[in-house]
């Protein structure tokens, strides 16, 4: 039984929260798309930049 009652408590939270989502618009998809890629791009650059500065000193 002590088991079951953090389990269903999780539970009754997961449900309170699918029951608050709604689906993104396409503007708000397309923006976080945009914004996502752009991080990601930023990371590959700054990746490769500190390789080649690595590369440059060993």
């Amino acid at each position: 039984m002590e088991l079951w009652t953090p389990t269903k408590s999780f539970f009754m939270k997961c449900k309170r929260v699918w029951h608050v989502l709604k689906k993104p618009t396409r503007k708000e998809f397309e923006t976080i798309t945009k914004v996502s890629a752009i991080g990601i791009l930023i990371l590959g650059v700054l990746g490769f930049l500190i390789s080649i500065i690595m590369k440059m000193f060993i």
